[in-house]
């Protein structure tokens, strides 16, 4: 009986401790969650295990690891925050796999993607044939966009993020760096790294500057 209520307790706090870690990566689809706490998760669920079955175990030595997880977790998500390219590393870039109604093969190979991979998705869409996409992309969470083609809404990408220019996504949308600054000038920017956000849509040239702030 003392050994089943043990369980219990043990229970109860890893259902917390679990909870906690949730709470703490945000608010997420779980399509949306990341790699990185995919890991930890299996990591936290593994030691939540090991720590119910196992009643004389010390809590503290199950619960000090989920603790370090959870403090790795938030650590690397602020670096993430704070840092594209660390993001683009944890979590990889989205990658355009159709253009104008053509498989990027070399896109596909690198994703260790298939055409039934791909169609099995534009079906899911109600798309019948790759013909009538004007582009899709992969996204680093795994599911696919797409644009029609006719669609009143034109593809674009994002000209620069958390003040990181996208060279990528200028080649993909023929746009140069020399007319990005061009356009930024305009507004009275003169450094990419004050802008959070831009984009060139409609042929709008749009740009959200960053949000200082002040300690």
């Amino acid at each position: 009986m003392d050994q089943l209520l043990s369980i219990l307790i043990r229970t109860v706090i890893m259902f917390i401790a679990v909870l906690i870690f949730f709470r703490l990566t945000g608010k997420k689809e779980l399509g949306e969650v990341s790699v990185l706490d995919v890991i930890i998760t299996l990591m936290i669920a593994e030691l939540a295990v090991v720590l119910i079955d196992d009643p004389e175990l010390p809590l503290y030595r199950g619960l000090a690891p989920i603790a370090l997880l959870i403090l790795l977790q938030r650590i690397f998500t602020y670096l993430q925050v704070k840092n594209q390219k660390f993001r683009d590393l944890v979590d990889g870039e989205p990658v355009i796999i159709i253009k104008d109604g053509q498989f990027l093969q070399k896109n596909l190979s690198d994703q260790n993607y298939n055409i039934d991979d791909i169609m099995l998705q534009l079906r899911d869409k109600n798309i019948a044939d790759v013909q009538e996409v004007d582009w899709a992309m992969l996204e680093a969470s795994g599911t696919l966009s797409i644009f029609k083609k006719g669609d009143n809404a034109p593809f674009t990408l994002p000209l620069i993020m958390d003040g990181v220019l996208q060279t990528d996504h200028l080649n993909i949308l023929n746009l140069t760096e020399e007319w990005v600054h061009e356009q930024l000038n305009k507004k009275g920017i003169v450094a990419v790294e004050h802008v959070f956000y831009c984009s060139y849509f409609n042929n709008t040239f749009a740009v959200q500057k960053k949000i200082i702030t002040r300690s």
